[in-house]
């Protein structure tokens, strides 16, 4: 009773001083690059104000596994860049990977993408619309060099879709979800299986060595790096593999794992020992071909941990796949030399959404005023330690995920449908609606047997009929103190937020499965199945058909 009614005192004085009631439709635009941040004198050749862009995403790392969080795995090289650089400890992602990168790509919310319900799966004919305009596409306007290395997972089903259509200069890596690391096979189903590594837009098979992909993508990296030119500004994503399962890694990288007795904490902590290890490779690549000082480094996580695969979350709520902190609340960096405050620690507001208008605006590029983005220019707020211009994040609205059994308009005030899953945060209060998805904490005790254990985990029974829940986030980072029913008003006010998000939403964009996305019909290969003329001719038979019957019917 004692912390409920603290953490309710710091709610009341949370909602007196941010004023959760001034909402403002923000939008990050171009306004003015920084340039030498470091009064540098240029370097022989000209002036080279445009900065080197590499952001790095992870896949499937807890919010715990990294040394700096207490985590038991070594992470030398991703310590010392956050402790030389500034640390987002108020940083969110979305809960998977598509929602993610959709939204890094863009700079837009996934109701805004129509990607707000789950992934997109390998059979499905979708893909990232192609509509929108991306932030490689963008970069290039201002002369960049755009080059991806590793997963893409956003839809391939026709070739528009592949990354060289979206704005890549190159692309070499997976374009589905997940894959044997070795192999780079995958089957989605029984019998449904095919190669997944590519150079640009045709499969990789002269490449294929059997090399980890973590090293292999490393390897690709140092090659464009020697290559280019360092003089131009390049825009490098990395999106590694790793550390999604399959748990898979070379067996040097579980030399100092060898006491942890759950198998897939012990292949998950040599996985993300081989990831920190490709990191410093690539940092040393940016040294020894003469970019680093002209340099951005974007680490981020692209959601959170799955214990059932290794990961850790603790000491925050849920996992993967869900919108609990443990979902998306993700591990996050920035480190360059041409930070203002390094060493430090950023704990506003930040979005995934948010790199986009950023990085346009570092790149000196244009931000078009008829793009309505949802993210914000964040990049006085990390590196001078500026307030953060943004106060909300819609986390999500699915409207057609599994509904709340009792949820109802009348439990949403008739304002909201709570049988919706649901999630947004304003300023400190959090709210979600529907059904959240599993709601455990995991403690790192939970790896301590052989295999998973769920003893350990602490759980929650929510009496019958909940489907609301309001957190003061600020307070109570680990969601333990539900406060929806001592503060209706507060509830209100982020039902009536999300009603408004949800007027600005496109229809969801989720398939069926198309029988002609079938490797075995692409020679064993994942890759583009949709034909364009196919569909015409199709069409154009279908009409000539139709005028056929309609003589025939005009003579009888």
């Amino acid at each position: 009773r004692m912390v409920a009614a603290v953490l309710a005192g710091l709610s009341l004085l949370s909602l007196l001083t941010c004023g959760y009631l001034a909402w403002g439709s923000r939008r990050g635009g171009a306004g003015e690059a920084p340039g030498n941040l470091l009064g540098e004198e240029p370097a022989a050749g000209g002036p080279r104000s445009q900065p080197h862009i590499i952001f790095i995403l992870a896949d499937d790392q807890g919010f715990r596994d990294v040394g700096y969080h207490g985590s038991e795995i070594r992470t030398p090289t991703l310590d010392r860049l956050a402790a030389e650089g500034v640390k987002l400890e108020n940083y969110y992602v979305q809960p998977m990977c598509t929602p993610s990168r959709s939204q890094l790509i863009t700079g837009k919310y996934q109701i805004h993408t129509g990607l707000q319900h789950s992934i997109i799966r390998p059979t499905q004919p979708n893909c990232l619309p192609l509509d929108n305009v991306t932030l490689p596409q963008k970069l290039k306007e201002v002369g960049y060099s755009t080059h991806m290395v590793g997963k893409w997972h956003l839809g391939f089903y026709r070739r528009e879709c592949m990354p060289t259509q979206r704005g890549f200069d190159s692309f070499f890596g997976s374009l589905l979800g997940s894959g044997d690391y070795y192999t780079h096979f995958k089957c989605d189903s029984p019998g449904i299986c095919g190669y997944d590594l590519y150079e640009n837009d045709n499969a990789a098979w002269d490449h294929d060595n059997g090399i980890y992909s973590t090293q292999m993508y490393t390897q690709k990296v140092q090659q464009i790096l020697a290559s280019h030119n360092p003089r131009k500004p390049i825009f490098l994503y990395i999106a590694y593999q790793a550390v999604h399962s399959p748990l898979q890694a070379p067996g040097r990288y579980f030399e100092h794992y060898r006491s942890i007795n759950n198998i897939n904490r012990r292949r998950y902590a040599a996985m993300l020992a081989c990831l920190d290890e490709a990191i410093n490779n690539v940092t040393l690549a940016l040294r020894k071909y003469g970019y680093y000082e002209n340099s951005i480094i974007i680490y981020s996580s692209d959601n959170g941990g799955q214990p059932m695969a290794g990961g850790s979350n603790w000491p925050l709520r849920g996992s993967k796949g869900t919108y609990w902190e443990g979902g998306i609340r993700a591990v996050g960096f920035v480190h360059s030399p041409l930070l203002k405050n390094k060493g430090s620690v950023c704990k506003e507001l930040v979005h995934i959404t948010d790199w986009f208008p950023t990085l346009i605006t570092l790149a000196e590029g244009q931000i078009d005023e008829d793009i309505q983005l949802d993210g914000y220019d964040v990049w006085e707020t990390i590196s001078e330690g500026r307030r953060s211009p943004r106060v909300d994040i819609l986390h999500n609205i699915d409207p057609i995920y599994t509904k709340a059994k009792n949820g109802s308009w009348a439990a949403g005030y008739g304002i909201w449908n709570t049988a919706i899953q649901s999630a947004i945060r304003v300023n400190h209060w959090k709210l979600l609606t529907g059904n959240p998805g599993y709601s455990d904490w995991v403690p790192p005790q939970a790896f301590s047997n052989a295999g998973p254990n769920r003893w350990h985990n602490e759980r929650v029974s929510w009496s019958a009929g909940k489907t609301v829940w309001l957190f003061n986030i600020t307070a109570d980072p680990y969601e333990r103190v539900d406060l929806s029913a001592r503060h209706p008003e507060v509830v209100k006010q982020l039902l009536r937020r999300l009603s408004q998000f949800n007027k600005t939403a496109v229809p969801v964009r989720y398939p069926p499965k198309d029988p002609r996305s079938n490797p075995k019909l692409n020679g064993g290969v994942w890759g583009p199945w949709f034909k364009e003329d196919e569909k015409k001719k199709k069409s154009d038979k279908s009409k000539g058909a139709k005028k056929q019957k309609k003589v025939k019917s005009r003579k009888k």
